[in-house]
């Protein structure tokens, strides 16, 4: 028998590198510490996404370093909803935008405001 160590720190979510640099810009200009991450019951299909520059993280909040030195906080009664969520800061034609990719969702509304998870 064999034991695997999961480390909920380095498995929660994935932050791309464009999308580190991108936030830490974003940071810098507006005076941000970190970014907090959550999901709030929102939409016609369930949830949405919330995305805070914030000074600190809130008691509970999941604490991830960056190695460009962002912070960010995962807001734990969010985390069984975020689990495994890549983000990405991607290019769609002229524009550039902040995308999660969850793998636990299941459904999403036409507009891409909210989402369903199992």
């Amino acid at each position: 028998m064999s034991v695997e160590s999961f480390d909920v720190t380095r498995d929660a979510i994935h932050v791309s590198e464009a999308a580190a640099i991108h936030l830490k810009k974003q940071l810098e200009k507006h005076g941000g510490r970190g970014v907090r991450i959550s999901v709030k019951e929102s939409g016609c299909t369930g949830y949405m996404y919330v995305m805070d520059e914030v000074e600190h993280s809130e008691t509970g909040d999941l604490v991830m370093n960056l190695d460009n030195g962002l912070e960010v906080y995962i807001d734990p009664a969010s985390l069984p909803v975020l689990q495994g969520t890549e983000i990405a800061y991607e290019k769609e034609g002229i524009n550039r935008t902040i995308k999660f990719h969850n793998p636990n969702v299941t459904a999403a509304c036409g507009c891409g405001e909210s989402f369903t998870v199992n």
